[in-house]
């Protein structure tokens, strides 16, 4: 749903002056909440939520040294230099500004850059850019919106981290011929789920199952990646008790990647998937409990309904996840966020 009053773009300017981080490794999730309150025609509740939220917010950090065209790759993955990545990305799409699809180049640039760092800032960066992009592609090019995919892509490249180490593996079942939500279940965890940040746990992923090998064309692998996308989703609702919030990722971070699709080069569409599935099963086998738990939504509800319970709420990570399950839109993706209300604390 397109935003019409302009309060996107309020809450943008607003936000733009804080860091993407707090207390020097949490990330800043308001621009993507805000975001997911206008795209689902709640513009009216962005600034109160955004005053909740603000507490939470940190200033913008200190400039080290501009990133350049010559040495960008001496700065990628250092967070002490997210403001001069997000300097360079203001200035390129600025740049570009009279080209007939600036953003879009730049993003095609950079996106096969980063997309094999997607796993640093616990999948934030992506997230935030997904974002973005579907606010720039539904809602309308505005100077806070572009700067806003500036910030995305800046985060990103300062958080860049990739995974090493991990062995792809067939396990019981054909690679390419099995469902999403089997390969899900197929994940192994990891040694010791009991403790460590989200980079010491990625550190001890060792392996995960292949999924969707075969896939070579771009409308399998966004046929795939909405498969995925609907899985994660789905599972939450049964896996979720693991860990309430950083399961969440499994599902919003390959959906950040889906969202992005139609403005990537269709090229670009089959490595987005394979770095979208490697970055759900290692979340999944970072937080996923032992056993899944029974849940069936408490009666009929209505998606309209389902995300205004997650606005009530308030925290943030269930307001991106019932976004994310408006986006696949059925029963069990409707459990899921209202699952996500009943585990979660509410923001405030």
């Amino acid at each position: 749903m397109r935003d019409t009053t302009g309060t996107l773009d309020e809450a943008l300017q607003r936000l733009h002056s804080a860091g993407p981080e707090r207390l020097g490794r949490l990330t800043n999730h308001a621009p993507m909440a805000v975001e997911a309150l206008a795209a689902r025609g709640r513009s009216g509740a962005v600034h109160r939520w955004l005053d909740l939220y603000a507490p939470k917010l940190e200033e913008f950090p200190a400039r080290v040294e501009a990133v350049t065209d010559a040495d960008w790759r001496a700065a990628l993955g250092d967070p002490r230099r997210a403001a001069d990545w997000i300097d360079y990305f203001v200035r390129r799409i600025a740049d570009a500004s009279d080209e007939a699809r600036p953003w879009r180049e730049v993003l095609a640039e950079w996106w096969p850059r980063l997309l094999p760092g997607m796993y640093g800032g616990s999948t934030h960066p992506v997230i935030r850019v997904g974002h973005a992009v579907r606010t720039l592609e539904s809602g309308g090019v505005t100077e806070p919106r572009l700067t806003e995919l500036a910030h995305g892509l800046g985060y990103w490249a300062a958080r860049h981290r990739t995974v090493s180490g991990v062995a792809f593996v067939p396990g019981a079942f054909v690679p390419g011929a099995v469902a999403a939500a089997d390969a899900l279940d197929a994940v192994p965890p990891i040694a010791d789920r009991t403790e460590g940040s989200f980079p010491a746990r990625l550190g001890r992923v060792e392996a995960l199952p292949v999924w969707a090998v075969s896939v070579d064309e771009p409308e399998e692998a966004r046929r795939a990646l909405t498969e995925l996308v609907r899985a994660a989703t789905h599972r939450y609702a049964t896996h979720g008790h693991g860990e309430e919030t950083m399961l969440v990722h499994a599902a919003t971070a390959p959906n950040a990647v889906l969202r992005a699709l139609p403005a990537l080069p269709r090229v670009l569409w089959v490595p987005s998937l394979r770095a979208a599935w490697t970055a759900s099963a290692a979340v999944t086998a970072m937080y996923a409990p032992d056993a899944p738990v029974a849940y069936e939504a408490p009666g009929s509800v209505s998606a309209e309904e389902v995300f205004e319970r997650a606005l009530v709420h308030g925290d943030e990570h269930v307001i991106k996840l019932a976004d994310t399950a408006l986006d696949v839109g059925d029963e069990g993706a409707l459990a899921a966020a209202l699952r996500a209300v009943a585990l979660s604390v509410p923001l405030g």
